[in-house]
């Protein structure tokens, strides 16, 4: 038989990202005013789902992107360093940057709604960006730096690059901070600034020489860089912020050659995923930059980068977890099983595992918008006292908990392809590479765990957040309560075990099981906030938002969750000896 022959399946059909939504337009109308919502948000987010499932789609096809090469020396034998990306990674990097990402979020034409409409737009395309929002979501973050605390120079003649929507002109940012010593540990930075005793239009003139181990942005114009300024003695302490231009002159009419600023490329790195990327080593030799903010304070000053490239991680694991979850559901559409007469879209234990791929992802996406909304309200200085905390406490809690728990939906909606999901054509597999990164960089989830722990040491601040959870829990009204009153009950006590969990002394070991409880009860808490404004005003399908809550609230997760703080808890006083000697012996003991 010829392959034409015989049985030939019908290719399923994503549809638009943005109305085939299970969340996304609901909770969007929630968030932003009605008005505003009506007559330009949402009408320009359906045009741009016809964008990302055309050309955009296009431009990510497997023909036009493919890993980028390094030329470190020309037939002559002189260095060179040339990094050549594909046609495809160009063209998705200036479609974003055409869409207004990210100059949206500093247009602010729409207040602190700017950044829950920006981030409408990349959640919709993430799964076709092959990562392109890794440089530019570090490019938001050296924009907002600038916005802070650049000088003035710097805010008229860098920031309008980062945010301009115009391709050919715009800039690129990246963000070294991690080297060969520490990784997320920046105390032992070995790369040393040293003041120049100059200074121009932009700022201060330094040099600066050392190693860079990752570098994500090295197709970028310019990157923000720790180094340091004060003795080694000092830790972290005496790091200081720069800006660095890839190529000099930066402003000049023609760049400069890629080693014009004594920036050499070691080798691109050989990643898991994220193949379309250019991840480099970087080796830097009297490369000049600018003091960016106060001289040994360069960790608190990129904390901005850090803040904003945590949520635009959980935003790409997210957005992965969108298309597999997109393929999965189209799949069950078209795909016909027991000699024919049924799609598996009709095969109950089937849609049930579309259902609980399709609650993390509810689940998801309203927590990591709630902590866009936030992000926007600080932003724009409209934000409370109590809602910065939030975002303080929600920034590590997204990222971690969205990375730890969209992979592994992920993986359920290849196997709901079967052996087609396995295949490199549906895609599913390359979004998987790509969002394991998520658990990485900006922070290992362990890392972000023990951020979020720091964040919490005053008592205050967990019972602020317990407070704003009461809050939304009583603002449940009677026709709603009757359907999830044992939901809230749960909920309530899962309350009181956090609190208790907290009381002192507060084991380091509780870090991570507490970071994925805390991620359970906001993500429910966001669900609950939703199915009460879907039932107040009588929105369609009011019914199906309390279950999607009822049913989260006892996810097998949540308890597994809140049992593993318990018994760490309980245990925390010899734990780590017996952990360090199941896993070492008898050589030592973990400390941390």
């Amino acid at each position: 038989m010829r392959v034409e022959e015989g049985f030939q399946q019908v290719p399923f059909h994503e549809g638009n990202p943005y109305t085939e939504d299970p969340a996304l337009p609901f909770l969007l109308r929630r968030l932003i005013p009605s008005r505003l919502f009506d007559e330009e948000i949402e009408p320009e987010l359906k045009r741009f789902g016809v964008e990302v499932i055309t050309n955009i789609r296009a431009q990510s096809s497997g023909s036009r992107i493919s890993p980028p090469k390094l030329v470190q020396y020309d037939n002559w034998g002189r260095r060179v360093d040339e990094l050549h990306t594909s046609e495809g990674w160009r063209g998705l990097k200036a479609t974003a940057q055409r869409e207004g990402v990210p100059g949206i979020f500093y247009e602010r034409k729409y207040r602190e709604h700017s950044r829950t409409f920006g981030f409408a737009k990349a959640l919709m395309m993430v799964g076709d960006s092959h990562e392109v929002f890794c440089p530019l979501s570090m490019t938001d973050g050296a924009a907002r730096v600038i916005e802070l605390m650049g000088t003035e120079g710097m805010k008229r003649e860098i920031l309008p690059k980062l945010i301009s929507r115009e391709p050919s002109s715009a800039f690129v940012a990246g963000q070294w901070m991690t080297e060969r010593p520490g990784g997320s540990d920046v105390s032992q930075t070995e790369t040393k600034a040293q003041s120049l005793g100059d200074s121009d239009q932009l700022g201060i003139k330094y040099s600066l020489n050392g190693f860079k181990w990752f570098s994500s942005a090295t197709d970028g114009d310019i990157a923000l860089a720790l180094a340091r300024t004060g003795p080694d003695s000092d830790s972290s302490k005496g790091l200081s912020l720069f800006l660095v231009p890839l190529r000099t002159p930066l402003q000049g009419i023609e760049p400069g050659s890629s080693i014009s600023n004594g920036i050499r490329v070691h080798r691109l790195k050989n990643k898991i995923g994220t193949h379309a990327l250019p991840t480099a080593e970087l080796s830097l030799e009297q490369t000049f930059a600018y003091l960016v903010g106060s001289p040994n304070e360069g960790v608190k000053n990129i904390l901005p980068v850090l803040n904003i490239t945590r949520v635009w991680s959980a935003i790409a694991s997210i957005g992965g977890l969108r298309k597999c979850l997109a393929i999965a559901t189209a799949y069950a559409d078209v795909r016909r099983i027991d000699g024919g007469r049924k799609l598996l879209r009709d095969v109950p234990l089937h849609v049930a595992q579309l259902a609980s791929i399709n609650l993390v992802y509810r689940a998801l996406t309203h927590f990591g918008f709630g902590v866009v909304v936030l992000l926007g309200r600080v932003e724009c200085g409209v934000a409370s006292a109590e809602e910065q905390n939030r975002l303080r406490m929600f920034t590590p809690l997204i990222k971690a908990f969205a990375a730890e728990k969209a992979v592994a939906a992920m993986e359920e909606a290849m196997a709901g392809l079967g052996g087609q999901g396995y295949m490199e054509e549906t895609d599913i597999g390359r979004l998987i590479r790509d969002s394991l990164v998520e658990r990485i960089w900006e922070g290992t989830t362990t890392v972000l765990s023990l951020d979020l722990l720091r964040s919490t040491t005053d008592p205050a601040r967990l019972k602020e957040f317990v407070s704003w959870c009461n809050s939304i829990i009583l603002s449940c009204p009677p026709g709603l309560l009757k359907g999830v009153q044992e939901a809230i009950q749960f909920l309530q006590a899962r309350l009181d075990s956090l609190l208790a969990a907290f009381l002192h002394p507060v084991s380091s070991l509780i870090a991570r099981p507490s970071l994925m409880f805390i991620g359970y009860i906001a993500s429910a808490i966001y669900l609950l906030e939703h199915a009460v404004w879907s039932r107040n005003r009588g929105e369609e399908g009011y019914e199906i938002d309390a279950e999607v809550f009822r049913r989260w609230v006892n996810e097998s997760g949540f308890v597994a969750a809140e049992q593993e703080l318990n018994r760490i808890k309980a245990e925390a006083k010899f734990a780590d000896t017996s952990n360090s000697a199941i896993v070492f012996g008898r050589r030592g003991r973990a400390k941390l």
